[in-house]
């Protein structure tokens, strides 16, 4: 009989996300260089954001994300999008926290 696997934890899922952000990123910053930081940033944030809201809508699709990325995150008063205020889960997500440092 297959033994089966639990399901991975959140603090486990998150683990192997940032783990998984930052390679991504070391791959971002080694394509992109120095030249210009502004698009480095760009492109750093956009990938990131991607992956992490790719993999939460996969592995947790019941959960709400907000991410800094999202374009309603910004809005003040913005009307609860996502289910955010409503969902048992929400992952609160900086794609890439140091941008300064990054880029």
């Amino acid at each position: 009989m297959p033994t089966l696997t639990p399901p991975e934890t959140d603090s486990g899922l998150a683990r192997r996300l940032a783990a998984r952000a930052g390679e991504l990123l070391l791959r971002v910053r080694a394509t992109h260089g120095h030249g210009d930081p502004a698009a480095l940033k760009a492109a750093g944030d956009r990938a990131s954001h991607d992956l992490l809201r790719a993999e939460l809508a996969a592995q947790r699709p019941d959960d709400a994300v907000l991410s800094e990325e999202d374009k309603d995150s910004r809005a003040v008063g913005h009307a609860d999008a996502g289910g955010r205020l409503t969902a048992d889960r929400v992952w609160i997500i900086d794609p890439l926290d140091g941008t300064r440092e990054f880029s």
